[in-house]
């Protein structure tokens, strides 16, 4: 993306937004944080991939030094929702990182059914938007109203 600035220099822009994905501290999985950052990068966002298995202090530290624009979390193993918390609250806590949107997705429960309450407390934790049911096209929706500067007024939150 060029856009030109008051003085008539070119200005290049990276283009989407720059989404750092990992998995929770007891989520060995790596084939759903590939397949999320294919996705990412097929919807024209960049992506920095840290890996499965990410503690909430390691994921506040990679924060501190990618600046992502928008933090994803992506589960399978069913712990999602403990992980997930001990990750937000690790962001919410550093006063540099509070403010950065964080979204999280996948099997965030060992039954592979979440309730409004567990998708109350993630949000409620500060998460942006919960994922649990896979929905792909509503996370895009997410992505491409933050990339536009918009925020959805209302966070996608679903629960099967």
């Amino acid at each position: 993306m060029r856009t030109v600035d008051g003085k008539g220099n070119i200005i290049v822009a990276e283009p989407g937004l720059k989404v750092l994905i990992a998995g929770g501290a007891s989520d060995a999985h790596t084939w759903n944080l590939v397949y999320l950052e294919l996705l990412l990068q097929e919807a024209g966002h960049r992506t920095v991939n840290i890996g499965p298995c990410v503690s909430g202090d390691l994921l506040a530290a990679e924060c501190r030094r990618h600046k992502p624009d928008l933090v994803a979390v992506g589960t399978v193993n069913g712990h999602g929702h403990r992980d997930g918390l001990e990750m937000i609250a690790a962001l919410r806590a550093d006063p540099a990182l509070a403010g950065l949107p964080a979204v999280i997705g996948g099997k965030l429960d060992v039954a592979g059914v979440v309730d409004a309450d567990e998708v109350a407390r993630l949000i409620a934790a500060g998460y942006r938007a919960v994922f649990a049911d896979g929905d792909t096209a509503a996370f895009l929706e997410l992505l491409a109203a933050l990339a536009g500067g918009r925020v959805p007024e209302r966070a996608p939150e679903r629960a099967r």
